[in-house]
């Protein structure tokens, strides 16, 4: 069954944003917390082009962030 994914760093308002949105709208998650993972942060740049936080993805899908997700989650 496909699951959220949340990549978060500390102190980042719209990764709590992110995951205060997943579970208000009930959906399981799991988070990444990668502040301290140098590598985890290179692997997912080249993944998804993406420098900024939260990166969210569904199963397999790249999302984007928090404004990503608040789009997707209304459509």
């Amino acid at each position: 069954m496909k699951e959220f994914v949340v990549y978060s760093i500390d102190n980042c308002p719209y990764c709590d944003a992110a995951k205060a949105l997943l579970n208000n709208k009930k959906f399981k998650f799991t988070e990444f917390n990668i502040t301290h993972d140098d590598n985890q942060k290179r692997a997912l740049i080249q993944k998804t082009g993406h420098r900024t936080m939260p990166q969210i993805f569904f199963g397999d899908e790249f999302i984007g962030g928090y404004n990503e997700l608040k789009f997707y989650l209304n459509k």
